[in-house]
This record gives structure tokens, C-alpha cells and sequence, in this order.
């Protein structure tokens, strides 16, 4: 930290975060311009969202494993450079088609950089210093995040949704620069390869897409058409055939089946789709309903939601701490429901209504409960896996999330009737509105149940105690100086 290399390594991965944390939190802003533009239905806008979400959980695991055998700053970069270029046609689209495929571009993008951001200070850092350096990626990460509602709400009614994807290509310029000048190359000497899982990545990514499209196009032609149908049989079989796929590879496979044997972490992970299914579920509903009914500007939505964002950078490392002493359970029950108790008070909602008596109380429960959950669920998903399945664990559950919103924005309009042009229209949205509001909240208490009931403290395993290794002893003749040198530097190698 205290070197230039070091200083722009963290800058380069920082920005990056930056890009990708940026987009998440103002994409949904910009749904009702992006919905009146370019003509687009309900299904149009869910796209917009699940193409992103869909890519980026299908194949953020292969671009970890990916970074690990082939370069950890090569396939960084490449996914830089993938996702400011799907970014440019996202805001040169012509037609809700053409933006959703970009969208898919931006996920595959977005899964070789989300991974390659942390495995470069991981692998660039003394670990001594790899704490801090992370710690200081985490904060300056959120200060980004809180920073996108307002610059983003800005852009779009300044200039245009479009403002919002370009702007990641001055940002990309300065990554791409940084990295190339100060962050080293590294890669995995071992058992990346046998995690290089391509087959396995493009089964996980059928299912959900097969699924995806199911729940999406049924507000289209019914549930009992042939395309949904079909559709939904396609991904049921493509994800049973990721799962006997990776059982029979075991070890080898992207997601070892042994992270399984420990039912702690399947529950957790359970867990973690009803939570983010419900936070997903709220902010896609939540957004267009302030704008479309409420009569909020682009501006004034994000900052309405501003205060989640701002308990979360300030709270989660504290939630963190209590939960490392009393223990993940009662946060991962309390939390849920406090933010379903939120979600009630957003329930009611409407134009008029003033933002700090009606909408700021119910906003801030919400950030509450969510602070509550965040950094004790990650600690516990981590915890709950062994330690040489660290990285397969957190990808996992980094998927999980992603899996959750994808379903609960594909799933919740047909759950509510919203379809075709409703979103614009202020007497569908809003009893559709309401009662996605009201699922969110009951997605949040079943989280709460299944806490209380099965997650306990996770039991670390055993250390198992190693000799210390035994050191050369000190030479007792003269060497060359450069032989000594040489010696040295190999000598710090293998250590």
C-alpha cells in the first residue's frame, strides 16, 4: 500500500467495481425512459435486467477459474474492455432487442471482471497487507455505489438513460491505463485447470435462461403455451444435467459436490435467494413506481433510495463484528423482518405523500433489516465451507444472489398481472405494485423462519498443527554476490 504499484493496483480495481456497482444501481432508475424511448412492454424491461443478471450468474464462476490458469490481469482487462464495449450498445440502441442482447455482452463482461477485481489484490498483496488493502477496496466500492443514485438520476435527466452506459468508457480508459502500468500478472500454479468448466457453465446458463424465459413470456402467450412449455422443460433438464455433470466430475468440477456435504451451506444459500429475490423483487417495482405514479424525477428516485445504500456502507462491517460474537442466527431472523416490516410501511405508498412522513421511515427499515443480513450471511457461507473451497463457496453464493433477483424479476409481474404497456399506466401499477411490495415482505419473512429454524454457528474446521518448516542452515563458505543473490530470491520464492 505504501508503493505507487500498489496504490494503482487498488485504484484500477476500485474503478472497475466502480463501473459494475454503478450500472446495478442505476439501471432500474432508468427503466420508465428506457421503457418510453424505445417502446417497450413489461417483458421488454424485465429483459433489460435478467440478460444482465442471467450471464453474469451463469458465468461468473468459469471467469474466476478463467483468471486463475490463463492471467489474472489479462482476463481482468478483457473483461474491461468486454463490458464498456456491450456498455456503448447499450446506449446505442435503436430498438428494447437490440439493448437486450447488449445487456447479455455486459453480463458476460461483467463475470470475467466482478471476480478479477479481488483475485488481483488477493494475489498482488503481501498477506499481511491483503486485510487493509480489501478493506479500503470495500469502502471506496461503496462509496461509488452510494454515488450512483445521485450522478445517475442526474445524467438521465440532464441528457438522456443512454449517459448512463457511456459514461463507462472514461472510466474503463483509466482502468485499462492503471492496470497496465502497475498491476502485476499472476496466475494459479495448480488445480485451475480442473476447474476450468466450460460444459458445466453453458448447462447452468441453459437452465436459467430456460426458466427465465418461461416465467417471462407466460404474461405473453399463457402458462400452458407450447413456448413456455418447452421452454421450461429445457432449462428443468439442463439443470438436472449440471448437477449429475458436476457430480461426476467430484472434485474436478467448477462446484465441487463436497461443498454439499455440510447442510449449513446449502441452507445459507437458500437463504440468500429468498433475500436478494425479495430485494431485487422491491427496488425493479419500486423504481418505476416512484417515477410513473408517485411522480418522482430520475434525480429525486435515486436519491429516495439513498438511504439503503448509505446504512449499508456504514453498518455492514459493524453487523460483521456482532455476528463474529454472538453468532450469524439471530441477525439472519431479526434482519429479514425488520426490512418486511419496511416493506409494509412502502406498501402504502402514493402521490403526495410526503418523502420523509411516508416513504424515508419505510427506506430506511428496509436498510436496516438489509445491514443486518449482508455481512453475517457472507461470513456464514464462508465459514460454513472448507477452507481450500473458499473461492468456489463465495462464487457460489455470489451466483446465488444473482439467481434470486433473476427469478423474482422474471417471476413477480406475473405474479401481480403486470404486463404489455401496464408499467406506464398508473392504474395498473399501482395494485400491481402493492402487491409485489407485499411478496417481497413475505420472501423476507420466509428468510427469517428458515434462520431461525436451521442456521446455527458454523463450526470451523480443525487445524490440523504442521511442523514449521525447517530453514537452510547459514552457508559457512563465500559465494559470488550474484550467487548469493540469486540464492536469496529463490530462497523467498519457495518460501
Amino acid at each position: 500500500m505504501s508503493s505507487r504499484a500498489g496504490r494503482g493496483t487498488l485504484f484500477a480495481a476500485v474503478v472497475a467495481s466502480g463501473m459494475v456497482f454503478l450500472d446495478a444501481t442505476v439501471v432500474n432508475v432508468a427503466l420508465p425512459h428506457i421503457g418510453t424511448e424505445l417502446s417497450a412492454s413489461t417483458a421488454g424491461l424485465q429483459w433489460t435486467l435478467n440478460g444482465y443478471l442471467l450471464t453474469l450468474a451463469a458465468f461468473v464462476l468459469l471467469g474466476g477459474a478463467l483468471g486463475d490458469r490463463v492471467g489474472r490481469r489479462r482476463v481482468f482487462l478483457a473483461g474491461v474492455l468486454a463490458f464498456t464495449a456491450a456498455s456503448i450498445l447499450c446506449g446505442a440502441a435503436l430498438n428494447i432487442e437490440w439493448l437486450i442482447a447488449a445487456r447479455f455482452l455486459q453480463g458476460l463482461g461483467g463475470a470475467l471482471l466482478t471476480p478479477g477485481s479481488l483475485a488481483l489484490l488477493q494475489s498482488s498483496f503481501h498477506p499481511d497487507e491483503r486485510g487493509r488493502v480489501i478493506g479500503a477496496w470495500s469502502g471506496l466500492a461503496g462509496v461509488s455505489t452510494a454515488l450512483g443514485p445521485f450522478v445517475g438520476g442526474w445524467l438521465i435527466d440532464a441528457l438522456s438513460w443512454r449517459a448512463i452506459f457511456f459514461l463507462n468508457v472514461p472510466l474503463a480508459v483509466v482502468v485499462i491505463l492503471a492496470a497496465l502500468r502497475w498491476t502485476p500478472e499472476s496466475r494459479s500454479d495448480g488445480g485451475a485447470a480442473a476447474r476450468f468448466d466450460v460444459a458445466g457453465s453453458l448447462l447452468g446458463a441453459l437452465g436459467l435462461a430456460g426458466v427465465t424465459y418461461a416465467l417471462i413470456e407466460a404474461q405473453q402467450f399463457g402458462p400452458g403455451s407450447v413456448q413456455v412449455i418447452g421452454a421450461a422443460a429445457l432449462g428443468v433438464a439442463a439443470a438436472v444435467a449440471f448437477v449429475l455433470l458436476e457430480r461426476h466430475r467430484g472434485e474436478r468440477a467448477m462446484l465441487p459436490p463436497t461443498l454439499f456435504a455440510s447442510r449449513l451451506f446449502g441452507v445459507l444459500n437458500v437463504y440468500t435467494v429468498l433475500v436478494y429475490a425479495a430485494l431485487t423483487g422491491f427496488t425493479f417495482f419500486f423504481a418505476v413506481y416512484l417515477q410513473n405514479v408517485v411522480g418522482y424525477s430520475a434525480l429525486e428516485t435515486g436519491l429516495a433510495s439513498l438511504p439503503l445504500t448509505i446504512l449499508l456502507l456504514l453498518g455492514s462491517a459493524r453487523s460483521g463484528a456482532l455476528a463474529s460474537r454472538i453468532g450469524p442466527r439471530p441477525q439472519l431472523t431479526v434482519g429479514p423482518l425488520v426490512a418486511a416490516t419496511g416493506l409494509v410501511l412502502l406498501h402504502w405508498v402514493s402521490r403526495g405523500d410526503s418523502y420523509w412522513l411516508r416513504v424515508l421511515p419505510g427506506i430506511v427499515l428496509f436498510g436496516l433489516g438489509m445491514t443486518l443480513v449482508v455481512a453475517p450471511l457472507t461470513a456464514s457461507v464462508l465459514a460454513a465451507a472448507p477452507d481450500r473451497l473458499a473461492g468456489a463457496a463465495s462464487g457460489f453464493n455470489n451466483a446465488a444472489s444473482r439467481v434470486g433477483g433473476l427469478l423474482a424479476v422474471s417471476a413477480l409481474p406475473l405474479a401481480v398481472g403486470l404486463s404489455g404497456g401496464g408499467y406506464a399506466r398508473s392504474g395498473q401499477l399501482t395494485p400491481a405494485y402493492r402487491q409485489a411490495v407485499l411478496y417481497s415482505a413475505g420472501l423476507m419473512v420466509l428468510g427469517a423462519l428458515l434462520a431461525g429454524v436451521l442456521v446455527h454457528r458454523p463450526e470451523r474446521e480443525p487445524r490440523k498443527s504442521r511442523p514449521c518448516p525447517t530453514l537452510p542452515p547459514p552457508p559457512t563458505h563465500q559465494h559470488e554476490p550474484d550467487q548469493d543473490a540469486d540464492r536469496t530470491a529463490a530462497g523467498e520464492h519457495r518460501w
